[in-house]
């Protein structure tokens, strides 16, 4: 890759608080979980230079609750390893957090699809070589190549993709971030079957090529 996986690019003004009451983080827990148990997020030392990768948000009241930075390769989430994320803004590449982890260096990317569409209540960010790949014969949207993970012009590419969507779920492809797959709907569960629905797609597309 040439980028570093993991690294922090928006400004953070962070500070340890608790996590807003009104948010149920079990979707996270579950949604964590099943997506560790397929790979989709993890941490492996072969690849992306080590570091952890995926990460897992629910939206609340005011803002979302994401998992903290470099939490991938965790067998299992806690409430120490959430973030709250109150604001943010694109334009001063700025993000306001809270609770008892720092928030995932994507954070501004799920923030742009909550702030795009409203009935969406849970986003996923996983690594799948299949899916990413695939994504033509997939017909997936994808982000613009140039634009880097974690960053102002990801965000703006996201809200481009989403610009013409009235759909409360949905998959892109991160077409600059190496095996980068986003999917969002309005539950955790729908989320998660958007996903392992494509990587066996994916799969089935490969093994067919590959024959």
């Amino acid at each position: 890759m040439t980028e570093s996986e993991g690294v922090t690019r928006y400004q953070l003004d962070y500070r340890p608080g608790e996590l807003p009451s009104d948010a149920d983080v079990s979707g996270i827990f579950r949604g964590f979980d099943q997506c560790r148990g397929s790979g989709l997020i993890g941490q492996d030392p072969g690849r992306y230079d080590g570091y952890a990768y995926g990460n897992i948000s629910v939206r609340a009241n005011r803002g979302f609750v994401i998992s903290g930075t470099q939490t991938g390769g965790k067998p299992h989430l806690a409430h120490e390893d959430l973030a709250w994320v109150e604001d943010f803004d694109l334009t001063r590449n700025w993000l306001r957090a809270t609770g008892p982890a720092r928030p995932s260096s994507e954070a501004m990317t799920h923030g742009q699809i909550y702030r795009a569409l409203p009935a969406v209540r849970a986003v996923i960010h996983v690594h799948s070589v299949p899916i990413w790949q695939q994504a033509g014969s997939l017909g997936l949207p994808l982000t613009a190549p140039g634009a880097a993970y974690g960053t102002p012009a990801m965000a703006n590419e996201v809200r481009r993709l989403l610009a013409s969507s009235s759909g409360d779920a949905g998959v892109f492809v991160m077409g600059g971030h190496e095996d980068g797959v986003v999917a969002y709907a309005s539950d955790m569960d729908s989320a998660g079957g958007l996903v392992l629905e494509l990587l066996e797609r994916a799969n089935t597309l490969a093994a067919g090529q590959a024959g």
